[in-house]
């Protein structure tokens, strides 16, 4: 029968109740999941279109002109012959008036048992406001969309178990407000991040997600295997090595918006699966990108909240150009003490890194060292926006040396809130450095660096009929969207979250609300 729960699934006696409840809607005639449903307008359109005619209305008088909106029950509250609703659309929630005089003594006792919290439902009336002082709907006729099986979570607390909210977003919007303005703004920071570029003549292109051969950042990837081909493959821990061979190919400005994978752990700024930003300019160089980078941040921000100036972890942030420019070997020395061009071996820098107080195990290579002083004593506390300028090239592999000091590459970091968003270079475009390089990292796996790049012959190949002189920048589109809505980890920007399996079978939607108050959630 269209509707029965397959045998496998175990119903809680909540959702039992519920399913009876539409059992009873289709015996007196009403389909509980009708095929259709009919809306003249939206919840904002409906309160626009009121606030524009009220002026005209006697005292307590209604919109002549009925309006049907459609949308989730989200409270009620029965006085006598009157129901109090709220419905919640896309756009907002408008409070549903409903007598029973105006709709029929069956309609209105079929409204009070057989529908609850969080079912889907057709409003058609007249728009009024209260003597209280709301605008509302006179319903004048009400028709079931979806009939909820799950109690939505309680109404005043919301679903607070962190591990819940992410393993069930959507009972996290439903609950919650704050997740629905952060996602909101997410995609309002990724369409002017795509306009910004457009209007600067950026190609949007699309690279590949599996490879035969990862590359273009320091990474362990995920492995699959191809069964067609009979080989492994690789899903992308970044597509710089890709659009790069687009520049060679004779596109000047390429960019790509791209989910990125790699296989490492997980933390409040780290995910395995996450969405870059990565654009490339021939004929562009580092310092060009910074200047790019700071007119892309500054648009983004103004265009997500309004203002330049945000507030993120109880740090007052402002992100107007110019951001001030520091080297890092400056950087490091300053809150360190160490100077690593005086440590030119891992035995010394190690050791130097280690008295200094930095945490460093016995195996690092000298550019993880490097790495692990930026992280430990630098970044917590650049916190306004700052580029962290020229980086030992040990520790950038694809990247141009200095003209004036080829111990050390053109690249950039922006840093904001106390981390990095993002990574710069003026692209490294001679073919044999390029292998020379790669052949070092290799050096690097064979020390025990498991994110060192491997050799990737055909991208030197590809750099052998020649790179136009470029600029290339990546920027983490995550914790982009954290600084913007302060949100102090990556998931709570993240719509889906990898999450480890649970060792049970699924949770009912009464544990959802359960898990947060020790009730049902009814009303």
């Amino acid at each position: 029968m269209v509707g029965e729960p397959r045998a496998a699934m175990d119903l809680s006696e909540l959702q039992q109740i519920r399913l009876a409840k539409a059992t009873a809607l289709r015996e007196v005639g009403y389909d509980p999941y009708p095929t259709r449903a009919r809306r003249s307008h939206r919840v904002d359109e409906a309160l626009a279109r009121f606030a524009q005619i009220e002026p005209g209305l006697p005292e307590g008088g209604e919109d002549a002109e009925a309006v049907t909106l459609v949308g989730r029950l989200v409270s009620r509250r029965h006085q006598g012959k009157t129901l109090f609703a709220h419905l919640r659309d896309g756009s907002g929630e408008l409070q549903l008036y409903v007598r029973r005089d105006d709709i029929g003594v069956d309609e209105f006792d079929r409204l009070l048992k057989l529908y609850d919290l969080g079912d889907f439902v057709q409003a058609e009336g007249h728009l009024f406001r209260t003597r209280m002082g709301e605008v509302s709907l006179r319903v004048g006729g009400m028709t079931m969309l979806a009939k909820a099986l799950n109690a939505p979570p309680e109404k005043w607390h919301g679903l607070q178990d962190t591990e819940t909210r992410y393993r069930q977003r959507y009972a996290d919007l439903i609950a919650n407000a704050e997740p629905r303005r952060v996602f909101a703004t997410r995609t309002v920071v990724i369409r002017t991040i795509r306009r910004f570029l457009d209007d600067r003549g950026y190609l949007e292109v699309e690279t590949p997600t599996l490879q035969p051969l990862y590359g273009g950042a320091a990474a362990r990837p995920f492995t699959t295997f191809h069964n067609a081909l009979g080989q492994t493959f690789y899903l992308r821990i970044a597509d710089e090595l890709y659009l790069k061979r687009l520049i060679v190919g004779g596109f000047e400005r390429v960019y790509e918006i791209t989910k990125d994978f790699r296989n490492e752990g997980i933390d409040r700024n780290h995910s395995p699966e996450f969405t870059m930003l990565e654009f490339y300019e021939a004929y562009a160089d580092y310092l060009t990108m910074m200047e790019t980078v700071e007119a892309l941040v500054v648009q983004v921000t103004r265009e997500a909240l309004g203002s330049a100036r945000f507030t993120f972890q109880g740090h007052e942030i402002d992100v107007s150009p110019p951001w001030p420019r520091r080297t890092l070997r400056e950087a490091i020395r300053d809150a360190s003490g160490v100077d690593y061009v005086a440590h030119p071996d891992q035995a010394c820098l190690l050791a130097a890194a280690r008295a200094a107080g930095a945490d460093v195990s016995e195996g690092t290579v000298w550019p993880r060292i490097v790495d692990e002083l930026l992280k430990q004593f630098v970044r917590p506390n650049l916190i306004q926006p700052t580029f962290l300028v020229d980086y030992p090239v040990e520790l950038s592999p694809l990247a141009k040396r200095k003209p004036d000091d080829p111990t050390h590459v053109e690249r950039f970091q922006p840093y904001l809130g106390g981390g990095e968003i993002g990574n710069a270079f003026t692209e490294l475009n001679d073919p044999l450095d390029q292998l020379a390089r790669f052949v070092e990292q290799q050096r690097d796996r064979d020390a025990g660096d498991q994110e060192a790049m491997p050799i990737d012959e055909d991208y030197v190949n590809a750099l052998m009929y020649g790179m136009p002189p470029t600029g290339g920048v990546g920027i983490g589109i995550d914790r982009l969207v954290m600084l913007l809505t302060d949100q102090p980890s990556i998931r709570d920007v993240i719509l889906f979250p990898a999450m480890r399996a649970l060792p049970t079978a699924r949770p009912t939607g009464e544990e959802v609300a359960a898990a947060n108050r020790g009730g049902s959630g009814a009303e």
